[in-house]
């Protein structure tokens, strides 16, 4: 085997990072590692250590015990100890976006563990559309977080994970962490995730934790609301102010934090940067307390996002003088900051007579209750529910057979002429495998991740296929400045198949930094063109990327026979991409946003419209409303089979009346026509309205697939601020060689058949609609 890459060896930083890591290394402390234990022994006895009763007497027992100090003491995300009551010091701030990583203060992987499963960047993970994997995801990053607890190597349990955010424009650096643009994906994505992280033993629908249930580790939905902007063009996260409708608000970016708090059960939210309508997040009292705590039920922990309180006096001018901001967070709900803005300044608002300390002890309430349900003053750990959990549970087989799973079922196969792709595996043939990412490893994890159980490169997993292959990076870096490739046109000239592995990676796109563009960086398509153009068959082009990218050349070059899109694959993301290219797994991934043409970039960033304005020009967001030119839908994706879809059933009827009952409520009529106020039907209503519809889909190739199921609720001519289509439901299917089966999906009039009103109000119009799965129709007329 011919094998040429050039990584230089950076043997010279040994010593430093050595260095660092004993510097970093935690001191023993003499604070017991949890409450309510033998020392001091008189704590036992007091009541907020009694097991037998309801964790809110508990929590009131402990608070009534604190000083003025120490109760502010508390409000910061580096919590310290109060010794004399044996409460060890406790950090709130810790990452977990897709596998337990050491980017917070509160986990330290080592020394005992020392790595941990690193799962496909979430972008990826929701292009499989199968919430049981995320769900089975969750599980595995909660168990190893509870692992690393166990071992003494984390000092706290409150993970601040998931981005449920819309990826609203995809420029956005922070897009990759999100489920993508639509809100029902990123609604089931919360809700699976937080469930499988904190410890949801029932996976199903019914069961729910419940705000006083035992916590494996706590989730925190974030960022609550309207952020998707990190800096552009002059503007950033933290001065920016967010102008939204509430017809927005209520069909796009509420949706995902209502289905996290109300399904999900999560036990904590965390508030943004930016202001919304003028007020800043984390001073919002109608978000967070009238809309979260009030509208939703929600019972938890809010936390700042990191500085988010200071900003609001420091940059924004919300706040004349810093105790009025410290006063504003927490009248307005917000619990514990991170950062020391609380403790700094909080003193001094009660002094000033701007704080009541009622409104701290709230706080409190709240942030203790969750370290109770985490067991964290139940005593001796190793008597609790998951007290035994140890580090022979950290990067298990099972747990890195899941991280394979999820990156072979996000890949999505974008372009497949000749069917190209897979390649054979005889060992005769040669491969070319050329690009400035073909041998990344720490590229394949995204951002926030910890150390991999594991990392095997493209370039590396690739070996097992070929008998002969070649490589050249063609570029140095990402950035792709150079404009010769004479080297990789001499590789590409010499293999039977070529495989270009190019992108993305965090110097394009990442938290604190939106792209201006979306083209590939540098010379990369010149890279692409000038190898493809020599190559002696077309070529598989891969994409490596969290945010979309207009590859209109390659789409339409002939020679580019295939294209596949992964994401940020994970520490498998190699295996993955090597076992789809050359047939050892059947790609079934589907875009979680569709993919624009350079034209998109005409829109600022900050105009925060969802819905299009044809009389200024204004052409909308997402899928559901832009009306520009797109590369590829949402939900595209092809296979190496092909699926035939057909509607089984839908009961038989294609009108749903919601008029048929006496006790149905007079319809209200606009110049759009007749509608119901979702709010006037009823949940018994509502329920006796449900839909059910009934889809047969056939594998019509040669080889077994998993393949999600796609349901899409549209209209061909929408009036008054309603989508042309709209995800309402999706389902994984796994089906042999010419095997069919039925998937059944269940609409409800009220949630998948409304959409809200420019107050913000949901409603049901009366019109003509059609029900969409691939490219096969079923009209559906609603009469109210």
């Amino acid at each position: 085997m011919k094998l040429h890459w050039h990584t230089p060896a950076p043997s010279a930083l040994i010593f430093f990072f050595t260095t660092a890591l004993l510097l970093l290394r935690p001191t023993e402390s003499t604070q017991p590692p949890y409450s309510c234990d033998s020392s001091p022994p008189s704590t036992s006895s007091y009541p907020f250590c009694k097991t037998t009763l309801p964790i809110y007497k508990r929590v009131r027992d402990l608070v009534s015990r604190l000083t003025l100090d120490e109760k502010i003491s508390q409000l910061v995300n580096s919590a310290p100890p109060i010794p004399r009551l044996g409460i060890p010091s406790y950090e709130w701030w810790s990452e977990a976006l897709h596998g337990v990583a050491d980017v917070g203060k509160g986990i330290k992987l080592y020394p005992t563990i020392n790595n941990a499963t690193s799962f496909p960047q979430v972008i990826l993970t929701a292009a499989s559309f199968n919430d049981h994997l995320w769900y089975r995801i969750g599980q595995v990053i909660g168990t190893e977080a509870r692992a690393v607890y166990n071992a003494g190597q984390a000092t706290g349990m409150t993970f601040w994970a998931p981005n449920i955010n819309i990826f609203r424009d995809p420029r956005w650096g922070r897009g990759q962490e999100t489920p993508g643009e639509d809100p029902t994906v990123a609604g089931r994505y919360a809700v699976s995730y937080v469930r499988g992280v904190q410890g949801d033993s029932f996976f199903g629908g019914k069961h729910k934790l419940g705000a006083g249930g035992r916590l494996q580790a706590s989730a925190c939905c974030k960022h609550f609301t309207a952020y998707d902007l990190d800096s552009w063009n002059n503007v950033t996260r933290f001065r920016f102010d967010a102008r939204v409708t509430q017809q927005d608000l209520a069909d796009t970016y509420h949706p995902p934090f209502q289905k996290c708090v109300q399904e999900g059960q999560a036990s904590g939210i965390m508030c943004a940067y930016n202001r919304v309508n003028g007020v800043p997040s984390c001073a919002d009292y109608n978000l967070l307390t009238k809309v979260a705590r009030g509208q939703w039920d929600f019972h938890g922990y809010i936390t700042s996002d990191c500085d988010a309180v200071s900003i609001i006096h420091d940059m924004q001018g919300y706040a004349k003088k810093p105790e009025d901001a410290v006063a504003y967070v927490l009248k307005a709900g917000m619990d514990v900051n991170c950062g020391s803005y609380l403790k700094d300044h909080i003193k001094s608002a009660v002094e000033q007579k701007k704080l009541n300390v009622s409104k701290i002890d709230r706080a409190l309430h709240n942030l203790f209750s969750v370290r109770m349900r985490l067991g964290l003053f139940d005593g001796n750990p190793l008597k609790q529910p998951y007290g035994t959990i140890g580090p022979d549970q950290v990067c298990s087989k099972l747990h890195q057979a899941l991280a394979l799973e999820a990156a072979q079922d996000g890949i999505v196969l974008l372009k497949n002429s000749g069917r190209l792709l897979p390649l054979p595996k005889a060992k005769a043939i040669s491969l070319a495998v050329i690009g400035p990412l073909a041998n990344a490893s720490k590229e394949l994890l995204g951002n926030y991740h910890g150390p991999p159980c594991k990392s095997v490169t493209p370039l590396k997993a690739l070996q097992d296929y070929a008998k002969d292959m070649i490589s050249n990076p063609g570029c140095d870096s990402v950035q792709c400045p150079q404009a010769s490739f004479d080297e990789a046109v001499g590789t590409a000239k010499e293999a039977d198949y070529l495989v270009l592995i190019v992108g993305l990676d965090q110097s394009q796109e990442r938290e604190g930094h939106d792209r201006l563009h979306l083209e590939l960086p540098g010379k990369q398509q010149q890279l692409i063109t000038s190898v493809a153009k020599v190559a002696k068959k077309p070529v598989v082009l891969v994409i490596l990327s969290g945010g979309p990218i207009d590859i209109s050349f390659a789409k339409l070059d002939k020679k580019v026979g295939s294209i596949l899109w992964a994401g940020y694959p994970g520490e498998a993301g190699g295996i993955a991409l090597a076992k789809i290219i050359f047939g050892d797994h059947n790609p079934g991934g589907r875009l979680p946003m569709a993919w624009y043409t350079q034209d998109y970039v005409k829109m600022p960033m900050t105009d925060m419209r969802i819905r299009p304005d044809p009389k200024t020009g204004y052409v909308g967001r997402t899928y559901r409303f832009y009306t520009g030119r797109k590369l590829f839908d949402f939900g595209y994706g092809l296979s190496y089979s092909n699926y035939v879809y057909e509607f089984a059933s839908a009961e038989s009827q294609n009108k749903l009346y919601l008029n048929e009952s006496s006790i149905s409520p007079t319809a209200k009529s606009s110049d759009s026509g007749r509608y119901q106020l979702v709010q006037d039907l009823g949940e018994e209503f509502c329920e006796k309205k449900k839909l059910p519809v009934r889809v047969g889909v056939q594998n019509h190739g040669e080889m077994a697939g998993k393949h999600p199921v796609l349901l899409f609720v549209g209209e061909k001519n929408p009036k008054n601020g309603r989508p042309m289509k709209r995800l309402v439901g999706f389902q994984s299917v796994i089906l042999n060689a010419g095997e069919r089966a039925e998937v059944e999906f269940v609409l409800s009039p009220c949630e998948h058949l409304s959409h809200p009103n420019e107050e913000g109000l949901m409603v049901v119009e009366e019109g003509s609609y059609f029900l969409g799965v691939g490219d096969v129709e079923y009209p559906l007329d609603i009469i109210v």
